[in-house]
């Protein structure tokens, strides 16, 4: 709605969406070089993706690969493999969530117009 009453006119609506557009790019443009981690094993390995859920790294803690922890190296890379993977899974979750922080507000603003990535 406009001050004072009126209605919109297609001018300004379409002045309203480029504005949102931008907003939006920015706003990705954000995701993309905000970094944010994610740990699995108490710390033992740690991943690193940007808001936009890009990796970007992978730190594992050299107690991880302990062979004096396993029974059997198979057993010692399965480990590893299920840290790595929950550590990537909850760098990606506060992802999703610095996402929502960022675009979340943007969709609203878009009235949750279908077809739009968030």
């Amino acid at each position: 709605m406009i001050p004072g009453g009126g209605q919109p006119n297609m001018q300004q609506l379409l002045q309203q969406a480029q504005k949102m557009q931008q907003d939006l790019a920015l706003a990705q443009e954000e995701l993309a070089a905000t970094e944010v981690d994610g740990q699995a094993g108490g710390g033992l390995v740690k991943a690193t993706v940007t808001g936009s859920g890009e990796l970007r790294a992978l730190v594992i803690d050299p107690k991880a690969v302990d062979p004096e922890t396993a029974d059997s190296l198979q057993e010692l890379g399965e480990t590893l493999a299920d840290l790595v993977v929950a550590a990537v899974q909850a760098a990606n979750e506060n992802a999703q969530q610095l996402q929502q922080q960022k675009l979340g507000p943007l969709a609203q603003g878009l009235g949750g117009m279908p077809g739009l990535p968030f």
